[in-house]
């Protein structure tokens, strides 16, 4: 017999706003979201649910390189399954593993190891960061191993994946882009910009509905500054976004960008913006020496360099990241919410996740003021 599991507190996501309302789970699924009072009424022998606190939709992150020590750019699914499994615990109940620039043999290996854990319902998927990036705006991607985009590279990449590769980034200046633009489409695959030092309207012409892109990895971080005469990728990235043929990653750490650049771009492209945490294995851990790819990576009062000074991932969770968008950014609570829950789901085409829905998986965080993290359920099952 399934036994139903029920949680009240004050409910935020995409399609529930409630003060006091209670969140049943049978099973993996949700069962119902009810506002308190109608769900006493139709359980009128039942003891009222004590109120628990604040009740998230399970985060949903798109761009993570690894945590605690553990890395997704691995051939050690053990390793792997560590990274995603620390995610979980500290609220990112689904996230997709993301591999960065490196030798071609190693970056199919990378894919096909982490297939195992997408097949095995621990990752929403897989994110191919490189190799096709602009070498000028290649940030901690190690330029030795850039190229242009080929499709026997790609072809190889899709079927380590075995249909678990959700999307890959492009700098869409470079030469070879339209060719596996199109072929990572026609096999399901999101295509995103990024590490592009291209201009303005070249960009913004990479974008859909005209050029296969409708994400942009990172926004801001890996191409040139917003100018008022060049307004680069990232203006061409707010206008797409802000026309609803986008959607922007932002790295919520307050190291990637300032708090006043997220609040701009939150005000630009409202549901469009995608929180991301770009977490690579030092995160949850103190400042020392970690690994990023080939790179070594240094970490110093919280911030992850590499030897020439260029920013290696983030060390924040995507709920850290969701309270500073709150609490710096000035962003309301429920646009950061869903900026960590239905728009990155959406955008990569995550079914059942994200939101707090009857018939989606059981995935919900418990929080308390100022979103500190109480406690975790994932697919039905606490985890914390």
């Amino acid at each position: 017999m399934v036994t139903e599991l029920v949680v009240r507190g004050r409910v935020v996501s995409a399609t529930a706003q409630l003060d006091d309302g209670v969140v049943t789970v049978v099973g993996d699924r949700i069962g119902t979201v009810l506002p308190f009072a109608k769900w006493v009424a139709a359980h009128p022998d039942s003891p009222e649910p004590a109120f628990a606190g604040t009740l998230l939709p399970g985060l949903v992150d798109i761009h993570n390189h690894g945590g605690f020590g553990h890395r997704f750019d691995t051939v050690d699914v053990a390793e792997a399954r560590a990274a995603a499994e620390f995610h979980h615990a500290s609220g990112s109940t689904t996230v997709v593993a993301s591999i960065v620039t490196a030798d071609a043999a190693d970056m199919v290996a990378q894919t096909a190891t982490l297939r195992e854990l997408a097949s095995a319902g621990l990752l929403g998927g897989i994110h191919a960061e490189g190799p096709f990036l602009s070498e000028a705006r290649c940030g901690a991607q190690d330029p030795r191993f850039l190229r242009d985009p080929d499709l026997e590279l790609t072809d190889q990449l899709l079927v380590a994946g075995g249909g678990h590769l959700r999307v890959m980034t492009l700098a869409p200046e470079r030469t070879g882009y339209d060719a596996v633009a199109r072929r990572l489409t026609e096999h399901g695959v999101l295509v995103s910009l990024g590490h592009s030092n291209a201009d303005y309207a070249s960009f913004l012409k990479a974008l859909r509905p005209n050029g296969f892109g409708s994400l942009i990895t990172h926004l801001a971080n890996g191409m040139p500054p917003l100018h008022h005469r060049d307004p680069g990728p990232v203006g061409a990235g707010l206008v797409a976004a802000a026309g609803g043929h986008a959607t922007v990653e932002l790295i919520g750490d307050g190291v990637h960008v300032d708090p006043g650049f997220a609040a701009l771009v939150f005000a630009t492209a409202p549901g469009r913006v995608a929180l991301i945490t770009d977490a690579m294995q030092a995160a949850g851990l103190s400042d020392g020496e970690y690994q990023l790819g080939p790179q070594s990576v240094t970490v110093r009062q919280g911030v992850a360099r590499i030897a020439n000074g260029s920013i290696a991932g983030g060390i924040s969770t995507l709920l850290d990241c969701v309270a500073r968008a709150v609490r710096e950014s000035g962003v309301a609570l429920a646009d950061a919410v869903l900026a960590a829950t239905s728009t990155p789901a959406a955008a990569l085409g995550l079914a059942e996740v994200g939101d707090l829905r009857t018939g989606y998986l059981a995935d919900l965080l418990i929080v308390g003021e100022g979103l500190q993290l109480r406690r975790v359920l994932r697919r039905g099952q606490w985890l914390s």
